[in-house]
Formats: C-alpha cells, structure tokens, sequence
C-alpha cells in the first residue's frame, strides 16, 4: 500500500494529464498569461455549473471575500456576523476592512452557522452575515435570508468548501451553495473539490450592479486601462489556473461523488463506536464531503491523533482553537452570546483523510486503525 495521503492530489492529476498538460500548453502559447481568454470561459462555465449570472474570477479565496465586502460600501465599526469556528479567512477580511467580526456558536451536529444565534447577535451597527458552508454541507440558509431582509442585512455566502452541494428550500426549489445570499464566495486551493494547482478564487452574484463594482475592484478599480473609478485591489486569477480549473470543472461531480462515496464507507465502518459521532447530513442540504470530520466523546481526540499518525495515516484538527480566542481577535471581536459549541467542538474533531482517489484498502485500513484504538 502506498503513503496514505490527506488528499491526493497527484493521483488525481495523473487520471487527466492528457488533458491538463494540454491546457497548460495552449496558454503558454498564447502569450495570454492574465486574463486571458481562457479566464472568461472558465468563469462562463462555473456560471452555468452553479446557476448564477455573474462569476467573478479572482487570486484565492480570502481575496474573494475581502472583495465583496468592499462592494457593499460599509464603514469602519460596521458589523458582520460570522461563526467562530472556520478557517480564519472568514473573519480576517472583516478584521482589515476596520469592520467588527460578531462571532456567533454553530450546530453542533453539522458544524454551520444557525439562525437563531444570527439573530441573537443583530445590533443597530450589524450590515452583513458570513454564514459559512463547512465542511461540504450548506447552513439552512432560508431561514437566514429571512432574518437578512427582516433587518436590511446583506449576506456573502462562504462557499469555500462545499461547491457543489444543493439546497432544498421549504417550498422544493433547489439552489447550489453560493447562489442563495447577496454574493457567494469560493477558493480553489488545490485540495478544495475543485482545485487549481496553486491559488485561485471566485465570486458570484446575480446582482449586475454588485457585479460590476467587483469586476472592477479586482482589477484595480479600473474597467479601461489606466482609468480608475475606484480603490481596487490586484486579485486575478491566472489563465493557467482557469485553463486547469475549466478541465477539473467537467469531473467536479464526479469528484464530489467519489468522496460521498468514500464518506459513506466510513460512516458505515465506524458508525457504531460508542466515543464517536460520525458526520450528519442535514436534511435541507446534499453533503460533498470537503472534510470527514469526526467527534470524539471521551477527551481522547489528541491521542487518537497520535495513534493513527503512528500507523502512517494523516488526521487533522480542522479547527483547534475557536477565532474569539485567537490572540488577532482578541481586541476587535463582538460575542453574540454563547460560543460554548465552538469551544467543544474545538476539542472534538478530527478529520480523516478524504479526497477522489481513495481506495476500499486504504479506507479499510484507516477504519481498522481507528477501531483498534477504541478497544
């Protein structure tokens, strides 16, 4: 059996080199290296994949959220809600933008932001909500959009990881993850479902107005060379990223398939350990497995960590300490109320490795080894 990889990456390529090598190739002899031709199909192509008017292609994911958020014309001291336990990009942006992060507890049982602690949070200063899409699956976002308009709140969408997942509203309409708020977000850091080979990101919004505002603050507030209508940023995704993401955009269900396949697997090998909670699927949403993310009940998480690192299989800790605790948000931070789930959760889970080119060996093995440290 071969190293056991959190993601791999490289066995992925190797299924398409044919055809990445190949778009690779053709930009480099286009000469077109910065927003190229190739960009435009891309971001045409991403836009029918998840039903949204506009994709705004930018240079990661972090840069796509600091973006939207200078569309929306807030002021210094304005707030935005977020959830306390993401990756750090989420509330960092807000942070350099002189914004306050008003972090908020998330469900325990599908890690995402909730309604009722969002609408615990709302202050007379509060402007916009970042619900985040971790781990695959998509917060229950109906609720949300109506706790936006009830209080004229923008919401921008975290779709970093979970391209690709449905959500179901009451009524049987379907909307992809990213399309439902004001602006959605995503990244293509290689290991996302869809990733580039090296840093890449995206907005999208059926909003023209918005639209166009972003498309010009990536590019350095300017729509015609030299002539700037606004502050912008330099946030453009390369063409050999958007040439190699236009060929991986074609297998992207397929790959989100493979890995609920693979999260299935594992549900069912592990499901019955007793200091164990397997992921749970919400019922509103399809789940795409970014991460597998476990719980673990009787304080042993760190050890079972080192237990599978020993037998040659990686396990992270997405994420170890809540951002109202890190030492960057200390000062700048509003609590909307309890963050005692974030805290838990924090010393709780553990992910497994999770990507398209999982094996039914390597799966097993990872399952054996987890079950022999439960004995």
């Amino acid at each position: 059996m071969n190293k056991i990889q959190m993601v791999d990456l490289k066995g992925q390529y190797e299924k398409i080199q044919t055809e990445i090598d190949q778009a690779v190739l053709d930009v480099i002899k286009s000469a077109s290296y910065i927003n190229g031709p190739v960009v435009t199909e891309f971001a045409n192509n991403l836009a029918t994949y998840i039903g949204t008017k506009h994709v705004i292609p930018c240079a990661n994911g972090t840069d796509a959220l600091q973006v939207a958020l200078m569309a929306l014309n807030l002021r210094p001291g304005d707030e935005v809600i977020v959830p306390s336990f993401t990756f750090v990009a989420t509330a960092e942006v807000i942070g350099l933008l002189q914004l306050t992060p008003v972090m908020v507890d998330v469900d325990y049982n599908s890690f995402n932001t909730t309604v009722q602690n969002v609408e615990r949070a709302i202050s007379p200063r509060t402007k916009a909500i970042i619900p985040v899409h971790l781990f695959g699956q998509c917060c229950d976002m109906e609720p949300i959009m109506t706790v936006a308009k009830k209080y004229d709140l923008f919401v921008i969408e975290d779709n970093a990881q979970a391209i690709g997942a449905t959500y179901t509203f009451k009524d049987g309409t379907k909307k992809q993850a990213g399309t439902i708020g004001n602006i959605g977000c995503t990244s293509f850091f290689p290991s996302k479902n869809l990733g580039a080979y090296g840093d890449g990101g995206a907005i999208y919004t059926d909003d023209d107005e918005l639209a166009q505002k972003m498309r010009f603050i990536v590019n350095h507030g300017q729509n015609i060379r030299y002539y700037h209508k606004m502050l912008g940023v330099n946030s453009r995704l390369d063409s050999i990223q958007a040439a190699i993401l236009n060929v991986k955009l074609k297998y992207l269900s397929d790959y989100n398939q493979a890995r609920y396949k693979a999260a299935q697997k594992y549900t069912e090998g592990l499901g019955s350990i007793k200091e164990l909670l397997t992921p749970v699927e919400s019922e509103f949403s399809t789940h795409v497995y970014h991460q597998y993310t476990l719980r673990v009940l009787n304080g042993r998480r760190d050890e079972l960590q080192k237990h599978l690192e020993a037998a040659g299989i990686p396990a992270m800790i997405y994420y170890p300490v809540p951002l109202q605790k890190q030492e960057a948000f200390i000062a700048i931070t509003r609590q909307g109320g309890s963050l005692e789930i974030s805290e838990q959760l924090c010393k709780e889970v553990i992910s497994l490795p999770m990507h398209t080119e999982l094996t039914d060996e390597v799966q097993n093995f990872i399952i054996e080894k987890v079950k022999e440290f439960f004995k």
